[in-house]
């Protein structure tokens, strides 16, 4: 086994400070045949040693990722013990996140605190939930959610060209995933905070010098797109990749796929830039723009009925909020927030 005991201290926060599991809870762990094992035995070590009960379930890896993967998965149990679980802890390689399993046991069991780790391996699981202090990220990272849900305006910008602005949309969702996971809910990898937008309000330049996926992954050169009233009007760039996503756009045949959906800050202290975009998106310092399809519960009443959705990077990003300036190239200026970190 790698990194024993820097894996374990991870799995003890995860368990025991991010989830708050308390004695006699009973802790599911999900995983299929492509998941690191050393990360899921030593989550089940962590929540036995806190009194509660785990239990691995274990699949094959499936072709596709929620829905998608629906035929292959054995459903019914699944369904059955996750409908029952005070805890969900999913670490599969192909997603549970959104298929029938996953739908209908959350509709099921309101208690349920459910955690999305997709795709950790050992070395993430170590830098990602293991290598900061929740204690001190978590309410640094609900101040900056109040903040920008408290504003009118927000202006982004970066050296590689983005230049963009928009309004707060206050009916939208505000998800801040701080590291606090121990409310019944939905949640995620800690460090990011993900908003939706006034997209009539998203105007200007946004550029993915980072990873856009899908179709690309990592990125040769930066990809500018420009923006008015929330849709996509013109894909430029140095690269070929820059008319690959173009095209790629188009090949939906569907208008909604050019319309920005929603952005996030990137927030997790021991993120880098991967290939892997559960990890690239919480890079600190980046800001993240989601393209396409939108939850009506995200953005109510309709959402975005798009065909499909994907995620691009921007590095070193500078915020303002209010004409009050929070992140500079990717560090924190804000007087308030930096002594939150000190």
């Amino acid at each position: 086994m790698k990194f024993t005991h820097e894996l374990q201290k991870a799995a003890d926060t995860l368990v025991k400070e991010i989830m708050g599991a308390k004695p006699g809870e009973s802790v599911v762990i999900t995983c299929d045949t492509g998941s690191d094992m050393d990360v899921i035995d030593a989550t089940a070590r962590a929540a036995y040693s806190c009194g509660a009960k785990p239990v691995i379930i274990q699949t094959t890896m499936t072709k596709g990722n929620g829905k998608a993967a629906d035929e292959e998965l054995p459903l019914e149990p699944l369904i059955g013990a996750l409908s029952a679980a005070d805890i969900w802890i999913e670490m599969n390689t192909s997603w549970l996140f959104y298929s029938t399993a996953y739908e209908k046991s959350t509709l099921a069991n309101k208690n349920m605190r459910y955690i999305n780790l997709v795709e950790t391996p050992a070395d993430a699981m170590i830098r990602m939930v293991g290598g900061f202090d929740v204690q001190k990220l978590t309410p640094f990272m609900k101040e900056i959610a109040h903040l920008t849900n408290s504003g009118k305006e927000v202006r982004i910008t970066t050296p590689n060209g983005t230049n963009v602005s928009f309004n707060i949309e206050p009916r939208h969702l505000m998800c801040c995933d701080s590291g606090d996971a121990t409310v019944p809910g939905i949640h995620m990898m800690p460090g990011q905070i993900n908003f939706v937008p006034n997209w009539e309000t998203i105007n200007g330049t946004i550029t993915f010098d980072g990873t856009l996926t899908p179709p690309l992954g990592a990125l040769e050169a930066p990809i500018h797109l420009t923006v008015e009233k929330g849709v996509i009007k013109q894909v430029t760039g140095t690269s070929k990749q820059a008319s690959e996503f173009r095209d790629w756009l188009g090949s939906f045949d569907d208008p909604n796929m050019f319309r920005m959906a929603h952005v996030c800050y990137g927030l997790n202290p021991g993120a880098k830039l991967c290939g892997n975009i559960v990890e690239d998106e919480r890079v600190w310092g980046c800001t993240e723009w989601g393209i396409g399809y939108v939850h009506p519960l995200d953005a109510p009443p309709h959402g975005i009925d798009a065909k499909s959705h994907c995620d691009g990077i921007c590095l070193n990003s500078s915020v303002w909020v209010d004409g009050v300036q929070v992140l500079d190239t990717g560090k924190v200026v804000h007087p308030k927030l930096k002594e939150m970190l000190n």
